[in-house]
Parts: C-alpha cells; structure tokens; sequence
C-alpha cells in the first residue's frame, strides 16, 4: 500500500494508484532467469537501503559474510544507498558491479561509479570479478 515509502514517493502509493514496486505489481516482479530456490535468504525491502529496515546485516554478520556485492538498477538510489551502508556497516570489501547496475543516463551512472570509487569501492565488470572469484 505505500505505507512504509518515502514521504515524497507516497503519492505513487494507494487506493486506485498502480503502485510502481507493491508486492504484485509488475515492478516487483524478478527479472527473467533470476529464481529464488529453496534455503535463499530473500530481503524485503521498502526503502533505497537493502540494509535500512531489513534482517540483511543480522544475517549476513551471523553467518560470517564480511564481503558485499551488489547489482541493481537506480544506481543513485537503490545500489547507492546500498553500497554506502555497507561502508558504515564496516564490511571489509564493498563490490559493485558495473555492467550489472543502471542509472537514468549513462552520466549518472557513471558519476556515481566514480564516487564510490573514491570511497575505496571495487567497481569491476561481471568478467572482470568472475575471474576473480573464479566463476
């Protein structure tokens, strides 16, 4: 219903609104070729943060997990916000991954890849980590 949205986003939320990302709406959907299997820890998120107002931190630090990567669209939003509560959480490596992440523009994707860059963020390519991590 939008309840728990941003003040200024609320207005997409409500009776008769189509509800841009309300778990049934098309923007909640998963993305083709992503399926969540038995034993994955699925993050219910209602804000930018997957880490603001979630379990995420509890369980990533109890089963050990110092290592964050991310991927996602609304570079500006979403994967920023994301990734910049990853460094205040101290996790040892912040990863994201730039051609698995979008912004509105091309520019805006970019200056906010530079900006995390600055702050010690890892910014490989899918290759470039893969090889890395041996995929």
């Amino acid at each position: 219903m939008g309840r728990d949205v941003e003040i200024f986003r609320r207005h997409l939320y409500g009776p008769g609104k189509t509800n841009p990302a309300s778990k049934g709406s098309v923007g909640a959907e998963l993305v083709d070729g992503l399926v969540i299997k038995e034993g994955d820890y699925k993050v219910v998120k209602t804000r930018f943060s997957a880490f603001f107002a979630t379990n995420l931190h509890s369980f990533l630090h109890s089963n050990g997990i110092n290592n964050v990567v991310v991927a996602g669209v609304q570079m500006p939003n979403c994967v920023r916000q994301t990734v910049f509560d990853a460094l205040s959480l101290d996790y040892h490596s912040v990863t994201v991954i730039v051609d698995a992440t979008a912004a509105a523009t091309p520019d805006i994707h970019l200056a906010n890849i530079v900006d995390m860059k600055n702050v010690g963020v890892a910014t490989p390519t899918l290759e470039e980590w893969c090889k890395l991590v041996l995929c």
